[in-house]
C-alpha cells in the first residue's frame, strides 16, 4: 500500500482491495435500529447475546438479559409455540408470528417475531413492531399475484414482462421508484424495467458496474429473498457482547432480517439520495438472477406482512419469467438440436469426418451463429466461413494448449484483450469458441468485432474511491450518477450458454467418430501385418521352391544336348538354346520381384548415410559397364542424410545403370547433383542419352512396364519400380523431366529425419488422436 499524503490518493495492491470489497459484512455485529435481535443457545434458550436497544424497545438494559432464559419476557402461551418450533427441528411453520413481549413492569409489547438458525447452530430470533394489528390473508396474497398473473399473459415480451414486475410491486408498495436489475455473466448489471415518479431522473437501460454490488453483497441477497431498509440515515445498532461467550466468534448474520448495512452501502444509497430502500431477490438455478430494488426518498417502513407478500409476488412472477425465457430459447435450442442431428449424420457418412461438418447444409457455422470456423487435425487445418491464417491459427492453439488445461471448452467475446497477438484479425476473431478433440486437435468459432455503445450510471473507472480514517482504510461509492457513454471495442457478440452446450455435443460426437476410426485403423494395420507375412511367405516360396524346379529345367536341357548333340539338327539346339535363356530370365524376374519386395521389409533403422560412400559402391559394381560404355559420371558436394546406405546404394545403381543402358550414340555423360530444400535434399541425375517421351514419365516407375523390347534393351522393367518404393520409403518422392533425343534427369528428395522420424511422428499423432497420452 502506498499512501500520498499532499494529494490523499491511496494505491493498494489488488489482494488489499479484493479485501476491502469483500470484507465480511455478516459479521459486522451491528442491526439496524427499528427492531430488536437475540441470539439463543438451545435447548434452554438462553440469551447469549442482544442488540444494546432493548432499554428503548423493553425498558430492560441488555446486561439484564444476557444469560437468561427467554422466556423471563415472553408470554407462556407463544413460548409454547416457540419450544415446539424447536424440537420439531422446523421454524418455517411458525415464522412470521405475532407474540407478545414483557416490558418493564406488567406492560407487553406486540412485536412481529421470526425465528432462524445461522450456521453455527445458534437461534436468532428478531423483533419487528407490529404495525397494523391484522395480518394480511391468504386470498390477499392470491389476488395479489393473480392480478399480476393477467397481465402477464395479456403480452408475449419479455421486456413487457419486466415492466409488468415493477408497476405491480410500485402499485403494492408505494414506494418512489422500482427497478428491475438484471445481472450479467461479469458481476455488472443492468435496469431493464423501471417505474418511478415523473419527477425522478431516468435509469432505465443504464449499467452499473460489479463494484456496486460486490460478491458478499450478491451471497447474501441469494440468501436473503428480501431485505428493507426503512431508514438510511438511522444510526445502527450494536449486537452486545460482541463476541459470543460460546463461539467464541462474532455472530453470523447471513439470514438475518435487521442485519445492519454496510458504511459502503448506505453512503452509495445516500449518493442518489434514497432514504429507504426495499430489496426483492430473484434467484434462478440457485443463482441471482436479478434484483427488484425499491428507493424511496424519505424512510419508509413496510410491514413484515407487506413485505412477505412482495416477496411470494416476485417468485410467482419471476417464475412465470424463467418460463418465458425458456420459451424464447426454445426455438433456438431445437434448431441447434437439429443441426447437430445433422453434423452427426454427415460425419458417418462422409469417408473424411471433417467433410461432413463444411461441405453441407446446415454446417459448422450454423451451430453457433458463427462468421468463420476452422478444425485442425492432425495439425492440417480446415476451415470455413472468414478466420485468421493458418499461421495465426497454429500460434492460437499453442497458446490455448498452454491456458485453458483440461477443460473441455473455451469461449470468450473478447479475445483480443486476453491474447493479446488476436488484435491483428480482431476483424474476424474478436470472439472465440474451441473445443479440444485431442491435446492437437481442435474445433475453433469465430465472431468479428462488434463496436459498443454502453451507457453506465456514472464512470464505471470511478466506481469507488479509498479513503482513510483514523488509520482504518475504507470503499466510499461514487457520488456521480450522471449518465456515461463508453464505446466497447474488440469485443464480439456473447455467446449463448445453449451454443456452447451444442459445441460440447458435438465434442462427443466427434470424439466417438474419432475411436471408431481408430478401431479401423487399427483392424487394418492388423490386416497389413497380416499381409506382409504372406508376403514374406510368397517370398521365401519363390526364392527357393521355385527356384529349384527352374534349375532342374535348365540342367536338364542342358544335360539333353550334351548327351545328344550328335543326333540334334540346328533347329533343336536352337530349340534347347531358347528353353535356357527363358529358364535364365525367369530366374531374373524372379530375383528383381524378391528385391522390390524386401525393399521396406528390411526393419532396418535408419541412419547418419554418407550419400558419397553409397554412390562410389554403387559404380563398383557398374565398373565393367561403365568401362565399356567409356561413360564419365561427375556429382556435386553430396551431404550425409538419414536413411539406409544399401537401398541408396541400389537406387544410384539402378539410376546410373539405366542412364548406361539406354545411351544414345555418344558415351554415356552422367551428372549427380544436390540442391538444400527447407525440409530436405533435391537429388538428380541427368544423363545425355535417347530420353523419354514425356507421355510415359508416370508409367516408367510402374513394375514390369517397358517402353522397349527386350531385343533393344534387355530387362525386366522392375528397375525404377524399385527406385520409386525405395524413395517412398524414405518419404520422399521420384519423378523424371526428360524429352526425346535429349536425355533424361531423374530428380529424387530425401527428407530431413528420413523414415524413421515420420514413423515415430505418425505414433505420437496416433496416440494424442485416440487418446493415449492424454
Amino acid at each position: 500500500m502506498v499512501i500520498d499524503f499532499q494529494t490523499q490518493s491511496i494505491n493498494l495492491t489488488k489482494s488489499e482491495l479484493t479485501s476491502l470489497k469483500e470484507a465480511p459484512i455478516h459479521l459486522a455485529g451491528q442491526i439496524q435500529p427499528h427492531g430488536v435481535i437475540f441470539i439463543l443457545e438451545a435447548p434452554e434458550l438462553t440469551i447469549l447475546q442482544v442488540s444494546s436497544n432493548t432499554y428503548t424497545a423493553l425498558g430492560i438494559a441488555p446486561e439484564n438479559l444476557l444469560g437468561k432464559p427467554i422466556e423471563e419476557i415472553i408470554d407462556p402461551f407463544q413460548m409454547e409455540k416457540i419450544r415446539a418450533g424447536v424440537s420439531n427441528e422446523s421454524l418455517d411453520f411458525i415464522n412470521p408470528t405475532r407474540i407478545w413481549m414483557r416490558k418493564k413492569g406488567d406492560d407487553y409489547a406486540v412485536f412481529d417475531a421470526s425465528l432462524h438458525r445461522n450456521s453455527d447452530g445458534f437461534l436468532i430470533l428478531e423483533l419487528e413492531p407490529a404495525i397494523s394489528s391484522e395480518n394480511i390473508p391468504f386470498l390477499s396474497f392470491y389476488h395479489l399475484a393473480r392480478a399480476s398473473i393477467n397481465q402477464l399473459e395479456k403480452t408475449a415480451s419479455l421486456r413487457d414482462f419486466c415492466e409488468i414486475i415493477v408497476q405491480e410491486v410500485r402499485k403494492v408498495t408505494g414506494f418512489d421508484r422500482v427497478m428491475l436489475y438484471k445481472f450479467d455473466e461479469d458481476g455488472h448489471g443492468a435496469v431493464v424495467a423501471e417505474e418511478k415518479l415523473e419527477t425522478m431522473e431516468p435509469y432505465l437501460g443504464l449499467h452499473y458496474p460489479e463494484s456496486d454490488i460486490p460478491k458478499p453483497a450478491r451471497k447474501l441477497f441469494a440468501s436473503n429473498s428480501i431485505r428493507l431498509i426503512p431508514d438510511t440515515k438511522a444510526e445502527p445498532v450494536k449486537i452486545v457482547p460482541a463476541i459470543n461467550p460460546v463461539s467464541e466468534h462474532p455472530v453470523n448474520l447471513t439470514l438475518s432480517i435487521l442485519r445492519s448495512a454496510s458504511p459502503c452501502h448506505i453512503e452509495y444509497l445516500h449518493n442518489m439520495g434514497v432514504g429507504a430502500s426495499l430489496t426483492i431477490s430473484l434467484v434462478k438455478d440457485r443463482k441471482l438472477w436479478g434484483l427488484i430494488a425499491c428507493h424511496h426518498k424519505s424512510p419508509k417502513y413496510v410491514s413484515y406482512e407487506l413485505r412477505k407478500a412482495c416477496e411470494f409476488l416476485g417468485q410467482v412472477i419471476f417464475a412465470e419469467i424463467s418460463a418465458r425465457e425458456e420459451t424464447e430459447d426454445y426455438d433456438y435450442r431445437m434448431r441447434l438440436t437439429y443441426i447437430q442431428s445433422s453434423l452427426v449424420d454427415y460425419m458417418s457418412q462422409e469417408e473424411n469426418f471433417i467433410d461432413g461438418l463444411v461441405k453441407h447444409e446446415p454446417n459448422l457455422l450454423d451451430l453457433t451463429g458463427s462468421q468463420g470456423a476452422a478444425v485442425c487435425l492432425g495439425g492440417n487445418w480446415t476451415t470455413i466461413g472468414e478466420t485468421p491464417s493458418e499461421e495465426d491459427l497454429n500460434l492460437l492453439m499453442q497458446w490455448l494448449k498452454n491456458n485453458i488445461g483440461d477443460e473441455e471448452v473455451f469461449s470468450t467475446d473478447s479475445l483480443p484483450r486476453i491474447y493479446p497477438d488476436a488484435e491483428r484479425f480482431k476483424n474476424v476473431a474478436s470472439g472465440l469458441l474451441a473445443i479440444p478433440i485431442s491435446k492437437r486437435n481442435y474445433v475453433f468459432w469465430f465472431r468479428p468485432e462488434v463496436i459498443q455503445t454502453v451507457n453506465w450510471g456514472g464512470d464505471p473507472n470511478k466506481a469507488f474511491e479509498v479513503s482513510q480514517s483514523n488509520g482504518n482504510l475504507r470503499l466510499c461509492p461514487r457520488k456521480s450518477f450522471e449518465l456515461w457513454k463508453q464505446t466497447v471495442r474488440l469485443t464480439s457478440l456473447p455467446w449463448q450458454q445453449v451454443e456452447i452446450k451444442a459445441a460440447l455435443e458435438l465434442r462427443k460426437a466427434i470424439i466417438n467418430i474419432v475411436l471408431r476410426q481408430a478401431d479401423e485403423l487399427a483392424q487394418l494395420a492388423h490386416d497389413l501385418e497380416r499381409s506382409n507375412a504372406e508376403l514374406k511367405k510368397f517370398a521365401y516360396v519363390a526364392s527357393h521352391d521355385l527356384q529349384e524346379p527352374l534349375n532342374q529345367v535348365a540342367n536338364y536341357v542342358q544335360l539333353l544336348e550334351m548327351r545328344y548333340e550328335e543326333e540334334l539338327d540346328e533347329d533343336a539346339k536352337e530349340f534347347i538354346t531358347f528353353a535356357v535363356e527363358g529358364v535364365s530370365l525367369m530366374q531374373t524376374l524372379i530375383d528383381d520381384v524378391l528385391a522390390y519386395s524386401k525393399v521396406d521389409m528390411q526393419g532396418i533403422e535408419f541412419e547418419l548415410t554418407e550419400v558419397e560412400t553409397a554412390l562410389d559402391r554403387a559404380l563398383s559394381n557398374l565398373r565393367k559397364r561403365i568401362t565399356e560404355s567409356k561413360a564419365a559420371i561427375t556429382h556435386d558436394a553430396l551431404p550425409t542424410v538419414m536413411a539406409d546406405g544399401t537401398q541408396l546404394m541400389q537406387l544410384f545403381q539402378n539410376l546410373i545403370g539405366n542412364a548406361i543402358k539406354f545411351r544414345s550414340d555418344k558415351a554415356p555423360e552422367i551428372h549427380i547433383g544436390t540442391q538444400r530444400l527447407e525440409d530436405g535434399w533435391l537429388f538428380s541425375v541427368r544423363d545425355n542419352g535417347i530420353g523419354i517421351d514425356p507421355q510415359f514419365s508416370d508409367r516408367i516407375f510402374t513394375i514390369f512396364q517397358r517402353l522397349h523390347t527386350r531385343d533393344e534393351y534387355p530387362g525386366t522393367g522392375m528397375g525404377l519400380a524399385i527406385c520409386k518404393k525405395i524413395i517412398e520409403c524414405h518419404r520422399g518422392r521420384i519423378w523424371v523431366e526428360s524429352q526425346l533425343g535429349q536425355g533424361a534427369t531423374f530428380y529424387f528428395t530425401i527428407p530431413l529425419g528420413g523414415r524413421d522420424r515420420e514413423r515415430r511422428n505418425g505414433r505420437k499423432t496416433q496416440n494424442h488422436l485416440f487418446g493415449r497420452g492424454q
